[in-house]
């Protein structure tokens, strides 16, 4: 798609003025594609055209020569411009609009062209490009020395957001938690593998001081102590480069960006990118984002409220005052049903936060600033609703105070703007009537044009006797009174001025008609032009409150998430948690709410009991039993808890949580040269590695993607290792019944299972979860199920008799009950808790060669 100006045939001299003028804003812009204003088209020429031809699907065809040579070309109408951008936006492209800014009328040679803006993945402000449900953040990586500063931007809300990470693999957390349009990087560096469009920038971007000031000046501060980010070098690098970047691609006033916003990992529970990816939070292992957990709690009324959400689910929290006091509102809209009127008048409001961010880089349309208008007034209704249910300085109470009426805001909206305003505003016919004198003087003139000119014939001709007068118009002349050659001279009034003979007719001009066409042959012209002057003006006027109003939108968003989690709570029958500083999980009667909505059967509901005494359980049972599903239950409603909401449960009391790990499920990474088992491996090892006591530790078969006695050995390994005295609160999900002796051999460790019951020759899976370890697998029963062959079982039934009467090692017995030997002296010496994984299966294969 890059151009090279210098190497176009003939050189840039050679080529025609319009194709110059293409060449030299291109120059400008040699990597992305550029849109060029010719009439009622935006134009790709040469690689522009090619490349957006196949991307869009669109004619590629030729027009001319320049230089000699046909130009290649294609084309999109302006009126349609927004779908082909959005197409390109998701295909990860970047487009430069250039429009016509110069007067056709008063041109020499091609009409004045400027690029306006640019649009990129991480900048899209238009409605019409964005899913108005979710953020779409433009981030910034700046590292060094292992460490990494992270920056990102919701351009459409102004929440700018820096952290500093330690390693590679917390900022693909971050990466995964974010999921940026687009991620910018010096030239020189790279980032872990990501989802996301990669723009490259030149290393100076990130230069520190630059960056500082380039932020202090947005700002308007001498420093960033205000923002507790002054000692966060690589995030202000990674910030400074972004505001950069942002500023050259809307050039635009950035004046709804005043803030930076500090996010530390420790303010929230920990998800690795894993973890997000098996508990599908946001969207499915499939991709999708039905039966996720935001698809099953995002019932709320507004745009703002859809995002917030997602915010929150994403960035679980750990301060109990933040939560406990979302425990209250919730409560508080939960009686009498009070978040139903709440969500009646949420649902009249519009995206104000991405209206004003439009205000703000001058971007906004005609019916943005009606909605706008709209939601304004309906604050009042949202302010009295909310006092209804003050809580004595609490959080409702709180948010009705941010929310601000604006109401000589709102009376000038409704004096200003038509109640359906057109799409844009060149057309005219925006501003209201009543709202400007002049502008009413100017279109009653225009309007009003017709009537003039047939009552000047009218009178002409009753003054002059002449009855074929007649008042016209053309473009060169103007307007006229013709009168044909046939009538009397003498008819004739003095004070007619020829202005054109004709073959049959003469052509005059009255002093009266002169005046009335100056002002007619301008006014529609001067009434656009005082429109867009006095929308100009209203944007200024909006802008002035831009602070209070992107508050009060906040306030407005905060308010919708939690009359959203009241109804969730109400309508799906959640608790409120208590949150406790004494470490440990007790959740009675609790539900996967996913699940439950997708399934016609009733759930059964499971309890969850993890202390120090207690602090790791060994779940067994059968396949489809329940057991991955009981998993993942427990860490959604320690996640559902820590966002400040009630969750599916009849009680609970949960204590500090620091990291949510989770190993369930098979995938690999084909790609990057990795094995399932591999993936698998990678992925035990960081909890391994990263788990503390406050941890919350969910493993599910672990080994099964090697042999059996190596699989054990690692799973027996990894058992004992996350079993210790100050390990996670773990659930070990497994298939190995040799590690059910475990709890025999380990304080803290207990088993428990899921039951089934053979019917017939089926099975019936119970969900239930019970104390002990399960009798049986059911692997038969299951892959009946599955449709194997009748003949497959019928084999498979053969081969489990013969291998169960085959002699089978019992399970280890514990240290205390072995004999005095050299084996065991030798393994009396290894430390579990310090060998990885691969380390443990090396000293495995040792000692079996010892006993050979």
């Amino acid at each position: 798609m890059s151009l090279d100006t210098d190497n176009i045939t003939g050189g840039i001299e050679s080529h025609t003025p319009m194709m110059q003028q293409f060449l030299r804003i291109k120059a400008e812009y040699p990597n992305t594609l550029l849109f060029y204003r010719m009439g009622d088209f935006y134009e790709l020429f040469f690689e522009d055209a090619r490349y957006a031809a196949k991307l869009l699907n669109i004619t590629l065809t030729q027009r001319g020569q320049s230089a000699g040579e046909p130009i290649p070309m294609a084309g999109v109408p302006y009126h349609a411009v927004d779908n082909y951008l959005a197409r390109l936006i998701k295909l990860g492209e970047s487009v430069a609009i250039c429009e016509q800014i110069g007067d056709p009328a008063t041109s020499k040679g091609p009409v004045e062209r400027k690029v306006v803006r640019i649009i990129t993945p991480g900048t899209v402000t238009d409605e019409a490009l964005l899913d108005e449900r979710r953020e779409n953040l433009l981030a910034a990586v700046h590292a060094e020395v292992g460490r990494f500063g992270l920056a990102t931007l919701d351009i459409g809300s102004g929440r700018f957001c820096v952290l500093e990470v330690d390693s590679e693999v917390a900022l693909a957390s971050e990466l995964q938690r974010l999921q940026p349009a687009e991620c910018l990087l010096a030239e020189t560096a790279s980032l872990p593998a990501a989802d996301t469009c990669i723009h490259e920038l030149a290393p100076w971007y990130f230069e520190q001081q630059a960056a500082h000031r380039r932020l202090c000046e947005q700002f308007g501060t001498q420093d960033l102590h205000g923002f507790g980010c002054e000692n966060l070098p690589l995030a202000i690098c990674a910030a400074g480069a972004l505001l950069q970047y942002t500023q050259e691609t809307q050039r635009s006033d950035l004046s709804h960006i005043h803030a930076l916003h500090v996010e530390a990992t420790h303010d929230s529970i920990v998800l690795d990118a894993a973890t997000r990816r098996n508990l599908e939070i946001d969207t499915n292992l499939s991709g999708g984002q039905e039966h996720s957990l935001r698809a099953v709690m995002d019932h709320t009324a507004t745009a703002m409220g859809a995002r917030l959400l997602q915010r929150w689910l994403n960035r679980p929290l750990r301060d109990h005052a933040i939560l406990n006091a979302r425990y209250a509102a919730i409560t508080g809209l939960r009686g009498q049903q009070a978040w139903q009127t709440c969500a009646d008048t949420l649902r009249g409001i519009a995206d104000m936060q991405r209206i004003l961010a439009r205000v703000a880089l001058r971007s906004a349309r005609p019916r943005d600033l009606s909605a706008l208008r709209d939601s304004l007034g309906l604050l009042p209704a949202i302010r009295q609703q909310l006092d209804k249910l003050a809580d004595d300085g609490g959080l409702l109470s709180r948010l009705q105070q941010r929310i601000q009426p604006h109401d000589d805001l709102y009376r000038q909206l409704c004096a200003a703007v038509v109640d359906m305003p057109p799409v844009v505003v060149r057309d005219g016919g925006v501003i209201a009537a009543g709202y400007d004198q002049e502008l009413d003087a100017l279109r009653t003139l225009s309007r009003d044009a017709d009537q003039y000119l047939l009552d000047l014939e009218q009178r002409e001709r009753q003054r002059t006797g002449i009855a074929t007068l007649k008042v016209g118009y053309n473009r060169v002349h103007g307007y006229y009174i013709e009168i044909g050659k046939a009538q009397k001279t003498d008819r004739i009034p003095p004070e007619y001025v020829r202005r054109q003979t004709l073959k049959a007719a003469e052509r005059f001009i009255l002093p009266e008609l002169k005046a009335f066409e100056d002002k007619v042959l301008s006014s529609r012209e001067r009434a656009l032009a005082r429109e867009k002057a006095l929308y100009a003006a209203l944007l200024d006027d909006i802008a002035v409150h831009l602070l209070s109003l992107q508050d009060t939108a906040a306030a407005i968003a905060e308010t919708d998430v939690l009359q959203n989690l009241a109804e969730r709570a109400d309508n799906m029958g959640f608790t409120a948690p208590n949150l406790s500083e004494i470490a440990g999980i007790d959740i009675k009667a609790g539900r996967h709410i996913v699940v439950e909505q997708a399934q016609a059967a009733p759930f059964i509901a499971n309890d969850i009991q993890l202390n120090r005494d207690r602090h790791m359980l060994i779940v067994t049972g059968p396949n489809m039993g329940g057991k991955s599903t009981y998993m993942r239950q427990v860490a959604l409603l320690v996640i559902l808890a820590h966002i400040g909401s009630h969750i599916p449960a009849s009680s609970a009391t949960i204590g500090p949580v620091d990291r949510i790990f989770t190993r369930i499920g098979a995938s690999d990474d084909l790609a990057g040269g990795r094995s399932t088992f591999m993936v698998e491996m990678t992925e035990t090892a960081n909890i391994l590695h990263n788990a503390t006591a406050q941890s919350l530790v969910l493993l599910d078969e672990i080994g099964r993607g090697t042999s059996t006695f190596d699989g054990l050995a690692l799973a027996w390994a990894c058992a004992e290792a996350l079993g210790t005295e100050d390990g996670p609160f773990t659930l070990f999900a497994t298939h190995y019944f040799e590690l059910t002796s475990l709890p025999g051999q380990h304080a803290g460790l207990a088993n428990v299972h899921f039951d089934a019951a053979e019917h017939g020759q089926g099975i019936v899976f119970l969900h239930e979860l019970k104390d002990g370890a399960a009798s049986r697998s059911y692997g038969l029963q299951v892959a009946a199920l599955a449709g194997l062959p009748e003949a497959v079982l019928k084999a498979a039934h053969h081969h489990l008799a013969r291998l169960e009467n085959s002699p089978t090692p019992a399970p280890a017995p514990s240290p205390a009950q072995q004999p005095d030997t050299p084996l065991r002296t030798a393994v009396a010496g290894l430390k579990p808790d310090e060998m990885s994984p691969k380390q443990a299966l090396e000293t495995l294969y040792r000692l079996q060669k010892y006993l050979e």
